[in-house]
């Protein structure tokens, strides 16, 4: 059982924190599609001690979603702890995840996210001052390296795990490579046999078939699954059962796959409004949509709603079509 500090994982399955995506009412369908540890979206430690409203909003956990990591970022010591302190005293999250693998240019020129893959020792006291100013376990979400030149992530996990980190996620390309090219898993080996904390891996896992290869290949306690799981959240239901069973479960018909959206737009209209949510979960759609044949039409019509009763008609006239079509060829 992956453990992280004093937190149990039901399996080793875990939603990765992903900005603008990860926010509770897709982190709920992620639970309840098995994922064994969500992750929430990053949220800046100034932010969160300027009060600002949409920041402190970030910051709700919905208990049906524990055990739970909220993931802070920043480049100064003193208010990444004071950042951490609220996340510590003020949430019911279970995990203080700092952010050390984010690529954007408006996070590393702040000297926050992956800046610091360049810096073991900035590592170290960063992460032990957070340590030392909170109750809750503290982990780290890493990249492998900045780009090919400097690629500590063997010394950046050993950091970690000195200053009391109680795990490391590694994604396996540099900051350079944002998210092109392909992932080193060999460097998540790497991590896992220079450290004792446990280890989640992360890069390039599209399969339940990529996960259990990554944990094979690599000997790591744990698998973070990102983009493949989005507008798919069966990615995560179908990892936890391929690895628990080795069977295969089948892939989700439209219809189902239009149930959960619909789902997953009623409750971030609950979070935000129903101008807002709709705005917001355009892309998720075209996510939902994707690999569905003849869903490029559904997409274009999408982008010029505002209302959930639209995106609904939507959807379900396309999916009665469909299954109208199918029927007759059956026949």
């Amino acid at each position: 059982m992956l453990r992280v500090g004093d937190i149990a994982l039901k399996n080793p399955v875990v939603l990765a924190p992903m900005a603008g995506v990860c926010n509770p009412a897709f982190r709920l369908i992620a639970k309840e599609f098995g994922a064994g540890l969500v992750c929430a979206e990053m949220v800046s430690d100034k932010a969160i001690l300027q009060k600002n409203e949409k920041s402190l909003q970030m910051l709700f956990v919905d208990e049906r979603e524990k055990p739970l990591s909220l993931q802070i970022f920043g480049g100064d010591r003193q208010t990444l702890v004071e950042a951490a302190k609220v996340v510590d005293q003020q949430t019911n999250a279970d995990i203080i995840d700092i952010n050390m693998g984010c690529p954007v240019p408006k996070i590393t020129k702040c000297d926050a996210g992956a800046k610091w893959l360049l810096d073991p020792n900035k590592i170290y006291e960063m992460v032990a001052a957070v340590v030392d100013a909170v109750q809750k376990p503290v982990t780290v979400k890493m990249r492998m390296g900045w780009d090919e030149e400097h690629i500590y992530a063997v010394r950046n996990a050993q950091a970690v795990e000195r200053a009391g980190g109680k795990a490391v996620a590694v994604h396996g390309r540099t900051r350079v490579q944002m998210y092109e090219g392909t992932a080193d898993w060999d460097i998540i080996r790497q991590v896992k046999e220079s450290v004792g904390i446990p280890v989640i891996g992360n890069g390039d896992v599209k399969t339940p078939q990529d996960a259990k290869r990554l944990l094979e290949t690599t000997g790591a306690d744990g698998v973070m699954i990102g983009r493949a799981a989005l507008g798919n959240p069966w990615m995560l239901y179908r990892t936890v059962q391929y690895l628990e069973t080795g069977e295969l479960a089948a892939d989700p018909t439209p219809r189902e796959k239009f149930d959960v959206c619909m789902l997953h737009l009623d409750r971030l209209i609950a979070l935000k409004g129903e101008r807002v949510a709709v705005r917001e979960m355009r892309k998720h759609v075209a996510w939902y949509v994707k690999g569905i044949k003849g869903a490029t039409k559904i997409k274009d019509q999408i982008n010029q709603f505002d209302s959930r009763d639209e995106i609904k008609h939507v959807l379900y006239s396309f999916v009665e079509e469909l299954e109208a079509r199918e029927a007759v060829e059956v026949i």
